[in-house]
């Protein structure tokens, strides 16, 4: 246990980024799933929505420091791409 107040001080302060740091990446988890779902359901448009919604979450995520720039940045190039794909098939 800490001893002194800072530390007492910094422990309240990891709890509470640590449940909003959770927090976003669940969010970012379920934008992402409602991407794969209509992607897999092979619905174009619903798929483009998808991820225009879910875009400034996982952006929101990076700038927060939950993600990794470039992990979002590849994420979006990826779901992008699949999207992409759907018309052509």
């Amino acid at each position: 246990m800490a001893n002194t107040a800072s530390a007492r001080k910094r422990i309240r302060q990891t709890v509470r980024r640590t449940e909003r740091n959770r927090a976003r990446k669940s969010r970012v988890r379920s934008f992402v799933r409602k991407v794969e779902q209509a992607i897999s359901a092979g619905d174009k448009s619903a798929a483009a929505e998808a991820l225009r919604n879910a875009q400034p979450e996982m952006q929101r995520a990076a700038s927060k420091g939950v993600a990794h720039a470039n992990t979002v940045s590849r994420k979006l190039s990826r779901l992008s791409a699949r999207i992409k794909a759907i018309a052509s098939t």
